[in-house]
């Protein structure tokens, strides 16, 4: 059971900042609370009680989303049912809706935020994949003298292990910002140990555009999650297809090398034998959404003799 001394629910964010460095020590602050809740209950953390909670799901500023200069902000209190609904976040984040659909549950989805997926910092989380390859940046805000300033990073430089961030204690995270991705096709795939409400063992998104003829790789984004303590970028297998004329050799053969890059501490020679079959998978799927044909078996098979 979650209970605490008194509940905060701010309408704007120099409120809620003010009230954050206020804040009695062990206090938490909450915008889906899609992570607090589960963890605050007998099995894992038990019966939880803080001196303050603050609730930002009603903060103006961290609301909606703006799209300019190729690039979209999305305010911290996105939840990811926006991506599965909204017309617009599907044409220019065309792998978040794939995300977005093995997240959780309707209910939790509903909820549930990327910004906050992105502070929780867990290595299984199915939000940091896409938001890297799509070089995402998160941003921050904190009171100086009574103003609000803020500041941002690369969110695969802000994460740094399994629950560590380099986001300070005075500090709520404002938007995340991602490059607009309209013309690509997108995917996801994951995996866990259950059939429903997935926690990832192995995650990867991709991101593929097509020159004119359809032909030719013109830009890939890749990006792993659940094999590490970070999550990763493919760079090099990205700049391995970029430019390259689209082969099923060329792609079973640049989805060997990422199994390499495990290292989780547990169950590693299954992580190692699903990334290499994601990573050709995810390629290929993206590729279905731009309108190439999906490969039968036979073809699957023939590419990896």
């Amino acid at each position: 059971m979650l209970t605490c001394d008194t509940y905060r629910l701010p309408t704007s964010l120099k409120e809620a900042l003010a009230l954050w460095a206020g804040a009695p020590e062990g206090s938490r602050l909450v915008a889906g609370a899609t992570d607090i809740l589960p963890w605050a209950r007998e099995g894992r953390a038990g019966d939880v009680h803080l001196p303050e909670m603050i609730d930002v799901s009603r903060v103006a500023e961290l609301c909606g989303y703006e799209i300019a200069d190729g690039r979209v902000r999305l305010g911290a209190n996105v939840a990811y049912q926006q991506f599965l609904t909204d017309p617009v976040l599907r044409s220019h984040l065309p792998c978040m809706p794939y995300c977005a659909v093995w997240f959780a549950d309707d209910q939790i989805r509903e909820q549930a935020t990327l910004a906050g997926n992105i502070v929780n910092a867990s290595p299984a989380a199915d939000g940091v994949p896409p938001v890297i390859a799509m070089n995402g940046d998160i941003e921050m805000a904190r009171l100086e003298g009574g103003e609000v300033v803020t500041r941002a990073m690369p969110v695969a430089e802000f994460i740094m292990g399994p629950g560590r961030t380099k986001l300070a204690g005075n500090e709520i995270v404002t938007a995340v910002t991602l490059d607009s991705m309209q013309g690509y096709g997108g995917s996801f795939q994951k995996v866990g140990q259950r059939r429903s409400l997935v926690i990832s063992a192995v995650c990867c998104a991709a991101l593929v555009k097509t020159d004119a003829s359809g032909e030719v790789f013109e830009d890939v984004r890749l990006a792993l999650g659940g094999v590490g303590p970070v999550p990763m970028r493919l760079t090099d297998i990205e700049d391995m297809l970029r430019g390259k004329r689209i082969d099923r050799k060329l792609i079973a053969e640049a989805s060997v090398g990422p199994a390499d890059r495990v290292a989780s501490r547990s169950r590693v020679a299954y992580r190692k034998a699903v990334v290499s079959g994601f990573v050709e998978a995810a390629i290929e799927d993206a590729l279905v959404e731009l309108g190439a044909p999906e490969p039968t078996p036979e073809q699957r098979e023939a590419a990896h003799v």
